[in-house]
């Protein structure tokens, strides 16, 4: 088990995040009085041997997320996080284990890229920018420094990116795989059908390597962190809330919704995600971002022609 809480504590205020990381699935099992405390209070969410977590990858059961008024949401972005059977997470995972587990990645995304054209980039070539791609790093990110996932580095390290840029795939990284639908057209509805359809043909192929996405029948799918055990996934929008983020119920209004807000480098823009991963699909996950952000938008249009909100806020959850 990692302990990322103890190298960087955080602050008392702002988004919300678990201190520690399992170094494997098992770890949950093994080590379930400690992990079940965790999940339940940062999820809200009972873990019982008992549960049967549910999936719902049918894109269509999705109402509205292509709607959102262009004059406040200038982007958004909906990720998915999987682990791979028989190897360790990235907080334990050796350098054979890490090339393994990129092998695998490249044979899967070759024949993804059958049905959505795309390239694999190690991370040697992202330290150099080219013209045809927009990522460049050149150093590991602070944030994978401090969960200890950066041993080894750049080696075995990887992003795939589609063509037509709707898809990219982080190999290596917090996660075994990480999927990414980022829209700045602002369509959620349409990077959460990116996102599930390519997910499930991924996990199609790699079943077919006889290495399956790793799922627990109380936990749905695991992976390193407790904060994204269930689905794994996470829907974001950036929001124009200049008004609400000073409004004294935000944090209540937001606690009702069951969504997060994180600042953005553009003044006045604000992200607008789930927090809970588990004991909701992912359907309701991103209903829940797709309803929610609605509302905030018209409480920040009310609080616009100084009016009141107290008649929008919903009841407590």
């Amino acid at each position: 088990m990692s302990r990322p809480g103890l190298e960087d504590p955080g602050q008392s205020t702002g988004t919300k995040s678990v201190g520690c990381l399992a170094g494997d699935a098992q770890s949950y099992i093994l080590f379930c009085d400690f992990f079940d405390r965790i999940i339940e209070s940062y999820h809200g969410y009972k873990v019982t041997s008992d549960a049967v977590h549910e999936s719902d990858f049918n894109y269509d059961n999705l109402k509205g997320g292509d709607d959102f008024d262009p004059a406040y949401v200038s982007g958004c972005e909906v990720t998915v996080s999987r682990s791979v059977e028989d190897f360790s997470f990235p907080t334990h995972c050796s350098r054979g284990e890490r090339r393994r587990l990129l092998t695998l990645a490249n044979t899967a995304l070759e024949q993804l890229g059958e049905d959505l054209p795309g390239k694999l980039y190690s991370i040697d070539e992202l330290s150099h920018e080219s013209e045809d791609r927009k990522v460049v790093m050149e150093f590991p990110p602070a944030s994978l420094i401090k969960i200890g996932v950066a041993r080894d580095w750049p080696d075995a390290r990887a992003l795939w990116l589609s063509k037509d840029g709707s898809l990219a795939v982080w190999v290596n990284m917090e996660d075994h795989l990480k999927l990414v639908s980022y829209r700045s057209d602002a369509s959620l509805q349409e990077a959460f059908k990116t996102i599930c359809i390519n997910v499930q043909k991924l996990e199609t192929l790699y079943k077919k390597l006889r290495h399956t996405f790793i799922w627990k029948t109380h936990l749905g799918w695991v992976v390193s962190s407790p904060a994204e055990v269930g689905t794994g996934l996470k829907a974001s929008v950036s929001v124009n809330l200049l008004n609400l983020a000073k409004n004294k119920r935000l944090d209540d209004i937001l606690d009702r919704l069951r969504l997060q807000m994180e600042t953005t480098s553009d003044p006045g823009v604000y992200k607008i995600s789930n927090l809970q991963t588990i004991g909701v699909t992912e359907v309701g996950l991103t209903q829940l971002v797709v309803d929610g952000v609605k509302l905030l938008i018209r409480m920040e249009k009310r609080l616009e022609n100084n009016g009141g909100i107290d008649d929008l806020v919903p009841a407590q959850k």
